[in-house]
């Protein structure tokens, strides 16, 4: 066994480690540690902790789309019970920080970009006193603008622009494929925005300890929260402490810091005492961002084999005037499928709406869905199988950039997924299959999910009774951290996982990478994996064997000629504590990376109503080295249900006429709930991709959801003839266009 030189990860890890470990635990579907705490309701959340004098705020929204803020009138609710502060204060009012450590745009306190936008924060005794007071506040606005620029390049003043996190790709001449292609399809689809919607709204108690600040809050990445917070404040990294073991969900709204963790900490530090500020369902759906809308144009040329000849994929997006963050619709789309000749372009439009900003799987959750529906309308043209169209159409490298693949396990996930679904019963032709009132048919679409490694650091202690404690900052927002860490460290160290205890959550433990972009377990896993290893070589030595000759299980340490010993013994009442490190290197630009999948769907569209019911959905994926089965399936199956939310029934609302967001609750914005979700399945594939982590795992958080609305609409096209290129396919947007109940063959097209 041979320690890493270095902590950039410049090569591929080949020696397979994990696989020569003899715990057994790593990949089994182990519970996670943390569930009876969660489900009898003792797990704290971030508004639960109980703090001794804290007092309660609550954020006054903007009420115009665009102006200023002229009057703030304190008085009028200040005489109020119970009231105690009316805080304005241009830190509080900055946008959220999109992106890791991103400093927010300083702005001007009183200046209005967005309807929603936070300009208050009243503190009271009580939440019920300060809500009544916030909702009673009275603001006063000049310049205001009720009309919103609205979602249109074409529109007057409209400022279209290219942004700086996304580059074109262009390769030889893709109007030239497209007059020279045997097959071809040209076709445009829209996306409305979605929310994250997490289960825990936004939340942040702050308390002072001298100027040292302390927050209790559900955030996503503490080591870059932490400098984002100090940011606005003034303050060095070093006098923040963010404590937030428990997250109730953030799918991206909780990356970076937001307006009621900055509100709490300046009220907090302006009257001397806790604050905590929970935002409302409503305020969450308000003020914290959204994922983009898109407008996508999609081209694809086919020669008469079907192998693609160009591919062009260009979107529209939007965001406020100034953010950075562009929605990547075309980032799987680079390293999906060939086609020489190309064409992929992102642009933004500047629109006064709430910040736009990474929402589950960024980019191919919404630019997959339209690829891949796109996919199945050249696969028809063609006429084969829609499965075989994608089979012939992967290229050995990744087109224009000559990048090759670290493992791409989509040809296998189409393959098993089908079989496993039963896609040879699939009819080829639209309204083939009747049950009772019900077309039926099925659908299927790629997945793909950039996979992604960050810097991260763990603490790892062996202590002098033979158990073992995992330290980092890293957060689990439901994905299974405490598990995942637990059984890398239980592997490594041939432990029980009675006998390893894991502390996460909390910014006094090493820094690790945090919870987005699929980039948690595989970066903060690699450095637990390091300190492990790093213990290992120490062990070896006691016992007096080689490094690679140790073998750990039970609480027993063997090797070489060395008699078997129990830890403890070898420990000699010591603990060995190590720290690993882990940052990404030339790996990550030698190789394409990536998680695959394929996404199987059998819906029911009633003939008379248009109304659509997923009956089943498969879904195949590879992401390397499977670390917790349990939890693994749990991410496939909560992305693939909402795919069936993007295809059917997501979408943000605003009202054209002043900005503000119409569905702004549960009650309105329509996530799936039980009686919209059929079996699914979902298949694991288990692969080993030693260029992706130390681990050989890749990222599974966001793969679920990436293409699973595709293949949702090409099998309704399928069921009914009828192609709607405008998400989500409500039944008003079917009903006007579904063939004679009582005929068959039909095909349109909206």
């Amino acid at each position: 066994m041979h320690l890493p030189l270095s902590d950039m990860y410049n090569q591929p890890d080949e020696r397979n480690l994990l696989d020569q470990m003899r715990q057994g635990v790593i990949g089994q579907p182990l519970d996670r540690p943390e569930g009876p705490l969660k489900v009898s309701g003792t797990a704290t959340y971030a508004a639960e902790w109980r703090i001794d004098g804290c007092v309660e705020g609550v954020l006054v929204l903007a009420g115009i789309a665009q102006g200023q803020v002229s009057k703030i009138d304190r008085d009028a609710v200040l005489s109020r019970e119970g009231v105690i502060a009316v805080i304005a204060d241009p830190a509080m009012t900055r946008r959220p920080a999109q992106g890791m450590a991103a400093k927010a745009p300083q702005q001007d306190a009183a200046k209005v970009e967005y309807f929603g936008q936070p300009v208050a924060l009243v503190v009271a005794q009580t939440f019920e006193q300060a809500r009544d007071a916030a909702l009673a506040l009275p603001i006063y606005y000049t310049d205001a603008e009720g009309d919103p620029v609205p979602f249109d390049p074409a529109a007057p003043g409209v400022k279209v622009e290219a942004p700086s996190s996304s580059k074109p790709v262009e390769g030889g001449d893709l109007d030239q494929a497209m007059q020279d292609a045997a097959f071809s399809v040209d076709v445009e689809y829209d996306t409305p925005g979605h929310a994250s919607a997490a289960m825990e709204p936004h939340a942040t108690i702050a308390q002072w300890q001298g100027d040292s600040l302390i927050l209790h809050g559900s955030y996503q990445m503490l080591s870059y929260n932490v400098k984002e917070i100090a940011d606005c404040l003034g303050l060095s990294t070093d006098k923040v402490r963010i404590i937030a073991p428990y997250v109730g969900g953030g799918f991206g709204s909780k990356l970076g810091i937001t307006h009621e963790a900055v509100a709490a900490a300046l009220a907090a530090r302006g009257l001397g005492r806790p604050v905590r500020v929970v935002m409302s369902r409503q305020q969450v759906f308000q003020t914290v961002i959204r994922r983009s809308e898109t407008r996508q144009r999609v081209r694809l040329a086919a020669d008469p084999a079907g192998r693609l000849i160009g591919l062009g994929h260009e979107a529209l997006v939007s965001n406020l005037p100034g953010e950075k963050f562009a929605e990547p619709v075309t980032q799987a789309t680079e390293f999906l499928y060939g086609g020489e000749n190309r064409l992929l372009k992102v642009e933004v439009v500047r629109i006064s709406r709430l910040t736009a900003g990474s929402v589950r799987a960024p980019g191919e959750a919404v630019g997959m869905q339209v690829l891949e529906a796109a996919m199945d309308e050249l696969a028809e043209k063609i006429g084969i199988d829609p499965i075989e169209l994608r089979k012939r159409n992967l290229p050995a490298e990744v087109p224009v950039a000559g990048t090759p693949y670290s493992s791409r396990m989509l040809t296998q996930a189409l393959e098993q997924g089908a079989e496993a679904f039963g896609w040879s019963a699939r009819q080829d032709r639209p309204c083939q299959t009747r049950d009772g009132d019900w077309w039926i048919g099925m659908g299927v679409a790629s997945a793909a999910r950039v996979n992604m490694m960050v810097p991260a650091k763990a603490k790892v202690t062996l202590t002098a009774d033979g158990s073992a404690v995992v330290e980092s900052d890293q957060t689990d927002i439901g994905t299974g951290s405490y598990a995942i860490l637990g059984q890398i460290a239980g592997e490594m160290l041939g432990l029980p996982m009675s006998r390893v205890d894991v502390k996460l959550g909390d910014t006094v433990h090493p820094a690790g990478a945090g919870s987005g972009g699929s980039f948690g377990a595989i970066s903060t896993g690699s450095a637990v994996m390091y300190a492990c290893e790093a213990i290992r070589a120490k062990l070896a030595k006691a016992l007096g064997c080689d490094a690679d000759a140790l073998v750990l299980k039970d609480g027993m340490a063997s090797g070489g000629n060395a008699p078997a010993r129990p830890l403890r013994d070898l420990l000699n009442g010591e603990d060995i504590a190590e720290t690993g490190t882990i940052k990404p290197g030339k790996t990550a630009k030698s190789f394409s990376q990536a998680s695959y999948g394929a996404f199987f769907a059998e819906v029911a569209v009633h003939a008379f109503t248009g109304e659509v019911r997923v009956r089943r959905m498969t879904g195949a994926f590879g992401f390397g080295r499977v670390l917790n089965a349990k939890t693994a399936r749990s991410q496939c199956l909560g992305g693939m249900v909402w795919g069936i939310g993007s295809a059917l029934t997501e979408e943000l609302a605003f009202d054209t006429r002043d900005g503000h967001l119409v569905n702004h609750d549960l009650a309105e914005y329509h996530v799936p709930v039980h009686a919209d979700v059929p079996a699914i399945e979902v298949i694991l594939l288990e692969e080993r991709d030693a260029a992706a982590s130390p681990l050989q795992a890749k990222g599974v958080g966001e793969l679920g959801i990436c293409g699973a609305a595709g293949a949702i609409a090409n099998a309704v096209y399928n069921a009914c003839g009828v192609r709607v290129r405008s998400f989500p396919l409500t039944l008003d947007k079917i009903l006007p266009a579904l063939p004679d109940p009582f005929a068959s063959g039909a095909d349109t097209a909206l």
